[in-house]
């Protein structure tokens, strides 16, 4: 697959929300244009401070500096909710092992008591794991979580506006409790090989998702006929793409693109955070009425037997994390795992 030079189209969302009436609509243009053609975006003029940004990263850096000891003490592995740290090789993607360490945090919820009849996926809410080590962690990741949550439900309201939508459209699906996942990212150089991979070829389970990148490249975007985009880091904006929820509410007018990050060379690392907004897991996801313009164009979502779709969020939630954690899967959740065939 070769590689274009084309850019990656950019949205402000000061004009999305207070811009000319001009203003806006050549903005909501360029958003629908982005979000259908690509399905990955630049977000710039998005109102979180600078600052901010900064400080995650700092934090992410020292935690990645933690004996392993440490990091092991918070591992994925002890937690059912799937929150913690993963070591390089942990998470899979597509069967593969990712070359990255990450922790992931979400919401911080209380634990959903378990009974029978107790639907499975509320298995996904429960408390982080914090590392002990570094008591300022918890209180910048979670005022960044808060942060990028408001910019993103915002930017959510203007996707219903360009899908022709009141703006108001998608709030049964995050009101009060939106899924929340977050995942910061070190990607440590290696020597090419004949599989780079980062993070594999995959697409993003959720509503939106946000990326912080520090100045090191890596994200690749595959487009509809082969050729690949490189999200080149652009400084005072994030990367927001499109997930398979807004996907399957537009029946395949707005994409959710095939992305993947290449391993930097060696000698250096690669910082990222993601940031993914989802739906309430007890939502069902809406099939959406398009103007008829628009309708024309969906395509329908993809129909993929290796990873189907479902409208309820929590269902296919449960589904993508079972599938790229075995060893908490089987550790915590082996009742929902097929049986093995002898």
């Amino acid at each position: 697959m070769s590689t274009t030079q084309r850019q990656l189209p950019l949205i402000d969302l000061s004009q999305l929300e207070a811009g000319s009436p001009g203003d806006r609509a050549a903005a909501l243009q360029t958003l629908r244009q982005g979000a259908r053609e690509v399905g990955f975006f630049y977000l710039g003029n998005h109102g979180v401070p600078p600052e901010l940004d900064a400080a995650l990263l700092q934090q992410a850096r020292a935690l990645f500096a933690l004996p392993d000891a440490d990091k092991q003490a918070i591992a994925m592995v002890h937690s059912p909710h799937f929150r913690g740290y993963n070591q390089v090789g942990a998470e899979l993607t597509r069967g593969k092992a990712d070359w990255r360490e990450q922790i992931d945090i979400g919401a911080e919820r209380e634990a959903v008591p378990q009974a029978p009849g107790v639907p499975a996926w509320t298995r996904l809410q429960g408390p982080n794991q914090w590392p002990a080590a570094l008591p300022e962690f918890r209180p910048v990741v979670l005022a960044w979580q808060d942060a990028v949550t408001d910019v993103l439900l915002r930017l959510l309201q203007a996707c219903a506006e360009a899908l022709g939508q009141p703006r108001d459209v998608f709030a049964p699906l995050y009101r009060d409790h939106p899924y929340q996942l977050m995942k910061l990212i070190r990607y440590p150089g290696r020597e090419r090989v004949e599989n780079d991979q980062g993070v594999g070829a995959h697409k993003d389970s959720e509503l939106l998702t946000l990326i912080l990148q520090d100045g090191v490249g890596g994200l690749q975007i595959e487009l509809d006929d082969g050729r690949i985009i490189d999200a080149i880091p652009r400084p005072g904006t994030y990367i927001v793409n499109i997930g398979e929820l807004l996907e399957l509410a537009s029946d395949g007018y707005l994409k959710a693109a095939v992305h993947r990050v290449s391993s930097p060379p060696p000698g250096t690392e690669r910082l990222s955070a993601a940031f993914f907004l989802g739906a309430r897991l007890d939502a069902t996801v809406p099939a959406l009425t398009l103007p008829p313009d628009l309708a024309r164009e969906a395509s329908g979502y993809t129909r993929d037997p290796h990873n189907p779709l479902f409208h309820q969020v929590g269902q296919n939630t449960l589904k993508g994390r079972l599938r790229s954690h075995p060893d908490v899967a089987a550790r915590h959740h082996a009742d929902l795992l097929a049986p093995a065939k002898v």
